[in-house]
């Protein structure tokens, strides 16, 4: 009885020990280094989301003139609009910093911006942290007196509209920070030494990094003021490796490519290159176009004009194009110094979710398709989605509304049992394979609707099922596009057609198969504790431990 006592319990420590093995192979850790950052697969709720909201907010939201680039206009481009301002309007031994005691913010309702948000059909929002100008939208102990609760709104923005977003919305919450500051002392030393002392980095840029995510946790991290120095002087690949690796958001963070000179488009998360990026054709790796509904200006402007607005036909066009190359769109809004939503942006955003509840079947969750537009119709922009019962759905987001009768789409081909639906509209659309040489193409036959049945007022949706055709391009487990055809079938995807999509990348273990060996090495070490305890208790002779 004792021998076998015995070989139980070797048995049952090399077990222990096989599983503690296995989760440390399993458990990817990212080098700081590009090579290794750069293969950290994109959590799977950004692409999903699509949509976005940016905010900029902060002390250029008082004079509020020009742009948020007030300070750097005024004081070294010397803007004759700006100089003029401040000629008429202030005494002369004005300063900026004397704009962060106007900088009140009484009327804002972190409540109120979240019904806002929630309402425009938006999945994550981006909130200025911290821009070029200095200031913290929260209390960071960093920024002394130049921050939120020293002056200004005595109170924590970023805190505030994080609890809000969270209680109020199912949307993610993430935060904009810029690595520099123009008037910085210690950021001018640096830079008057060619960046061969990191002062700035080490007791400014850093600390607040490392003080945002561990306080606010959140799940964007959209780095800004990044082109005057290279990465290795911010020390960039350091922190994305704690980010990843050990912070308290590491298994759902994502991060843009803004992180040193020389670093945009080709490193980092999600790609966003340069401000409204905007490609209109398919990229090799998910990518973002930030932009904002006030064409002249991030941060709000008193004097902009109503021709300055995105019209809900340009912010749709916009967004259906970014969605249809595989891109996601990040919408930015402008507060004002009192903390208010202006109507014409709460109005654009409240529309955009009112359109979403109809189509937004063709935007969340959707995979750019075989053709991103079609090659013979104009304004028609293609997306793909896989539904549940197999097989895939193409939409086709058609920018201007067809003349009743024959419609034709060049791009997709007709199939045995397609059927076509106009999302938002009740009765099925007809269609048929088009006449002639033709081998592609299907025409649709467009009924004449009342104007009180429309489904919506721009943009209109065809979702067209069991096409011929069936391929998408997918987001691949190292951040790269990559087509691949779908199943006919059930009986397809049981013979493996979907293995390619796993195995694209045979190097990395999913997330879920982490989290399974962490939590077997947590109950292996409870089931050593309770075996220890109890030979302990019996003092058997022949316990290993």
């Amino acid at each position: 009885m004792a021998d076998n006592n015995t070989m139980v319990s070797r048995f049952f420590l090399v077990a222990i020990w096989t599983i503690l093995m296995v989760t440390c192979v399993v458990a990817t850790r990212y080098e700081p280094n590009w090579e290794s950052i750069d293969k950290r697969p994109l959590p799977s709720w950004y692409d999903e989301s699509k949509i976005g909201i940016f905010i900029h907010w902060g002390v250029f939201s008082v004079p509020s003139l020009i742009s948020e680039w007030f300070w750097y206009d005024w004081k070294t481009q010397n803007s004759s609009k700006a100089q003029k301002f401040m000629k008429d309007n202030y005494k002369p031994d004005w300063t900026y910093q004397d704009f962060a005691d106007q900088f009140t913010a009484e009327l804002f309702n972190p409540d109120e911006w979240a019904d806002i948000f929630g309402a425009s059909g938006a999945r994550y929002v981006v909130l200025t942290s911290k821009h070029h100008e200095g200031f913290t939208n929260w209390p960071s102990k960093y920024s002394f007196s130049w921050n939120s609760m020293d002056v200004g709104p005595n109170r924590d923005l970023v805190g505030s509209l994080a609890d809000s977003i969270r209680k109020k919305t199912s949307m993610r919450f993430g935060l904009y920070h810029s690595l520099f500051e123009w008037y910085n002392p210690l950021y001018l030393q640096d830079k008057a030494n060619k960046f061969q002392t990191q002062d700035f980095v080490k007791f400014k840029t850093l600390p607040e990094l490392y003080e945002i995510v561990n306080t606010y946790k959140p799940e964007v991290i959209w780095s800004d003021g990044d082109w005057e120095a290279k990465d290795v002087y911010w020390n960039s690949t350091d922190f994305l490796a704690w980010l990843y690796n050990d912070s308290p958001v590491k298994d759902t963070v994502v991060t843009n490519d803004r992180w040193g000179r020389g670093t945009r488009c080709k490193h980092g998360g999600f790609y966003n290159c340069m401000d409204k990026y905007h490609p209109g054709k398919l990229q090799n790796r998910k990518w973002e176009n930030c932009m904002t509904i006030d064409k002249a200006s991030w941060g709000y402007r008193r004097d902009a004009k109503i021709s300055d607005m995105l019209t809900m036909e340009e912010l749709i066009t916009t967004l259906v194009e970014t969605v249809s190359c595989g891109g996601n769109i990040l919408i930015n809004v402008g507060p004002t110094h009192d903390g208010r939503i202006v109507p014409v942006f709460e109005e654009r955003l409240r529309s955009l979710g009112q359109w979403l509840d109809v189509n937004g079947e063709a935007i969340y969750s959707s995979k750019p398709w075989t053709f991103q537009n079609d090659t013979e119709t104009p304004a028609v922009w293609y997306t793909a989605k896989k539904p549940a019962a197999g097989g895939m759905n193409v939409y086709a987001l058609v920018l201007k509304w067809p003349s009743p009768g024959d419609f034709y789409l060049a791009s997709p081909t007709i199939g045995t049992n397609t059927k076509v639906t106009l999302l938002g509209y009740d009765d099925p659309i007809a269609c048929r394979k088009a006449p002639g040489t033709k081998n592609n193409g299907i025409i649709l036959t467009i009924p004449a609707i009342p104007f009180n049945k429309m489904p919506c007022d721009y943009a209109w949706v065809f979702k067209m099922e069991n096409l011929a055709e069936r391929e998408m391009h997918v987001l691949s487990d190292a951040n790269n596009v990559e087509l691949f055809r779908l199943p006919r079938s059930f009986d397809e995807e049981d013979e493996g057609l979907f293995k390619k999509m796993i195995a694209a990348d045979e190097m990395r273990v999913p997330e879920h198969s982490v989290k399974l060996s962490w939590l077997l090495c947590a109950c292996s070490m409870l089931a050593v504790y309770i075996y220890t305890c109890a030979c302990r208790r019996k003092r058997r002779r022949h316990c290993i431990f």
